[in-house]
């Protein structure tokens, strides 16, 4: 791993700026604040769900996913995001970011990214029962964590008989470039394909997600990953048969005063601060969901092809903030993630939610949504 450089800030207009803020605050600090933010924000005081929020949207808590009592066994009790994938064996692969063992965030045996593995992959009967690693979870890839680097997943899919990683490398949100990696064992062993400079497209190529389509093609969506950042949302294809060919991949833009494959990138949305984002073909269309800053929620948008009108699409609010004790509902004391599972639905959506407000509230959640409206068409 290089020494990362200052990160650049990325502007409303998609250009980038200057040098970032040295000696940036830890993770824990940021997601505090951000939870802080977005409480006051959205008006909580008493746990209520915010203005926000969608009326017809309901949610629930199906259960949790790590914690000292389910993933301790695999010297993983302390772990974030398990973006789930189904292997091509029929299993389930969380792959998970910044994980520890010990009495809380921040102990011993820092790893990141690393599997956690269910072998019935049904979402109503998602349990941990395994681990990359077997009875310690391994990190995934190389990753020795000098000068406080780290190797954060955004997304993990597959295609046919090969599963895909990607990972945003660097001292967190601060990042010095992605790489891409692929699986041919159900995500046991992981080989290195490719990488992208963390400036590129002003930043806002950092955190990537990918639907697999039935055309041949994988869309990806992409912005910046830094939840101080008010960025763009770019989107690109590439074919299925080559992910881990940068050069592969085509840009959507608008200019000349059209929208085409081709142009140069151009923001598919408004600007704004987001965190994880997720992007998934689902049930004849597609949906995109995503932690949304402020308020401090995770929502979806749900739309017929690849190349739909994000900005007059309605975004759908699943996951409301509230403050710890005062959970129910779809209410959650400092969510982020928000990615959606494999075999779910938009009429019975089921997603995977982290929390984090101090060491040992520090977890991965199932959560079901019903009440989202379809893709208009």
């Amino acid at each position: 791993m290089h020494e990362p450089h200052p990160f650049r800030s990325v502007r409303p207009d998609g250009r980038s700026g200057g040098s970032g803020r040295p000696n940036p605050p830890s993770r824990r600090s940021l997601l505090r604040s951000a939870a802080a933010g977005g409480l006051a924000a959205a008006g909580i005081v008493t746990g209520a769900p915010g203005a926000a929020a969608t009326s017809r949207v309901t949610g629930s808590k199906v259960r949790d996913l790590s914690g000292p009592a389910l993933t301790g066994r695999f010297a993983a009790p302390w772990t974030d995001l398990g973006i789930p994938a189904r292997c091509p064996d029929g299993s389930m692969l969380f792959v998970c970011g910044d994980t520890f063992d010990g009495d809380g965030v921040g102990g011993p045996d820092w790893r990141s990214p690393v599997g956690l593995r269910s072998s019935n992959a049904a979402p109503g009967s998602l349990v941990v029962d395994g681990a990359v690693g077997g009875s310690r979870a391994v990190g995934l890839v190389p990753e020795g964590h000098t000068g406080g680097t780290t190797a954060i997943p955004s997304d993990v899919f597959t295609v046919g008989p090969t599963m895909y990683m990607h990972l945003m490398r660097g001292v967190i949100y601060e990042t010095h470039h992605t790489d891409f990696w692929r699986s041919d064992d159900n995500g046991e062993t992981w080989q290195y394909l490719c990488q992208w400079p963390g400036g590129l497209h002003g930043g806002q190529f950092q955190q990537k997600t990918y639907a697999v389509a039935d055309d041949g093609y994988l869309y990806v969506l992409s912005t910046a990953f830094d939840r101080d950042v008010t960025s763009g949302l770019l989107l690109h294809r590439v074919r299925q048969d080559a992910p881990g060919d940068p050069a592969a991949y085509e840009p959507w833009g608008y200019a000349g005063g059209a929208w085409a494959w081709g142009n140069p990138p151009t923001t598919v949305t408004s600007p704004r601060r987001r965190g994880e984002i997720c992007f998934r073909a689902m049930g004849g269309g597609y949906a995109l969901t995503w932690l949304n800053m402020s308020p401090l929620d995770i929502r979806a948008q749900i739309f017929a092809t690849p190349t739909s009108n994000l900005f007059t699409t309605a975004e759908q609010t699943m996951i409301v903030p509230t403050v710890p004790g005062r959970e129910t509902g779809n209410a959650v004391a400092s969510p982020y993630g928000g990615f959606i599972i494999p075999g779910s639905g938009v009429d019975d959506l089921h997603i995977v939610v982290s929390q984090w407000y101090d060491p040992q509230n520090y977890r991965v959640m199932q959560y079901r949504v019903n009440g989202l409206d379809g893709p208009a068409h």
